[in-house]
């Protein structure tokens, strides 16, 4: 019975997540497995990968197969490096604490590497915000002048109307269109004579 290690979809439409499995080479691709290795979820950034490195290693010990994709997961979390190492050990070119120690440093240096992405991901996502929050207030800036300019003609307007209404109390009609017209900047009025 061939055994390969393979991607087991779940999730919904458009939104996929993955099982790593081992399963028989002849089921179907999200039919009967024979052992769950780990999780990968694509929709993260960086992608989610948990895997249990020792299943995987003992699998890839008794002669399974991984696809493309689940050779590149492996390799990602070390499983083949720790299945290279111990085809080492088994051969005496290292001891068994040589090669969890050259394991444990990878794996140290790996996490780092993932640290240094998701930092820099933080950082771009905060040099992001604040552009569009810089943006933000020249937009508001903008409207603050453009409302402080259509503000401006009315109270003219309304000083207009005030010197009207006390020409009004205190002058006859007539004088009273020549006032309207020095106000409105008319520099001809039409007078009548009584």
């Amino acid at each position: 019975m061939p055994v390969k290690i393979r991607l087991q979809r779940h999730g919904k439409k458009g939104k996929p997540f993955y099982w790593l499995v081992a399963a028989d080479a002849r089921s179907k691709r999200d039919g009967k497995f024979l052992e769950k290795l780990g999780i990968y979820n694509p929709n993260t950034n960086p992608a989610t990968i948990e895997l249990d490195v020792d299943s995987s290693v003992k699998w890839l010990q008794n002669g399974a197969q991984p696809t493309d994709t689940a050779k590149a997961i492996l390799s990602y979390r070390g499983v083949l490096l720790k299945h290279h190492l111990l085809g080492g050990v088994r051969k005496g070119a290292l001891t068994e604490e040589q090669a969890e120690e050259k394991f444990n440093a990878w794996i140290a240096e790996k996490q780092e590497a993932i640290a240094a992405k998701v930092g820099g991901l933080d950082k771009v996502k905060a040099d992001a915000k604040a552009e569009a929050l810089k943006a933000e207030k020249v937009i508001n800036e903008k409207r603050a002048a453009e409302a402080a300019t259509a503000l401006a003609p009315e109270p003219v307007a309304e000083k207009v109307e005030e010197v009207a209404e006390t020409v009004v109390e205190e002058a006859p009609v007539s004088a009273l269109d020549a006032a309207v017209a020095e106000a409105k900047g008319d520099a001809a009025a039409p007078s009548e004579d009584k």
